[in-house]
């Protein structure tokens, strides 16, 4: 194994023990967190894995407008969609944790003029989604999550 890949399975256990640790603050605490995400909307979002057929589950901040929720798939602006996108993209029904409440719902990407409309609410609420939108070339996906 590489230097890079060693640095790069490092990294991946960093973050899976760093979701580890939001995931059991969100279920204490009945969808309050702290750290970076302190103060924001926070949901849980259970997908299948695409290659593995696994559960996985991620938490990221959401966008509640006019009862309808939204996710963002921005990966902090890196070049790739995070995992968890092409995990709904191939199986779109998917289970949300959302407070205390847990749904099943259907992930639905959006597209044109409604996905940017939604984008540039999120990124006026938490600046930050701006910046990871200049920081890349692609189109951040944003998700609606529709209870089923």
């Amino acid at each position: 194994m590489s230097d890079e890949q060693a640095g790069g399975d490092d990294a991946v256990k960093a973050a899976n023990a760093w979701n580890a640790s939001v995931i059991e603050e969100f279920r204490a605490n009945e969808g309050k967190v702290g750290g970076n995400f302190a103060g924001a909307p926070v949901l849980l979002l259970h997908t299948k894995g695409a290659k593995s057929g696994l559960e996985r589950v991620n938490p990221m901040m959401y966008l509640d407008e006019d009862k309808r929720i939204f996710v963002f798939a921005s990966k902090a602006g890196a070049d790739t969609n995070p995992d968890w996108f092409a995990n709904l993209v191939k199986t779109p029904d998917v289970i949300v944790e959302l407070g205390g409440n847990t749904f099943n719902a259907t992930a639905t990407p959006l597209a044109g003029a409604e996905r940017d409309r939604i984008y540039a609410t999120q990124a006026e609420r938490f600046p930050g989604f701006a910046e990871y939108q200049a920081k890349t070339a692609r189109v951040i996906p944003v998700v609606e999550l529709v209870r089923s």
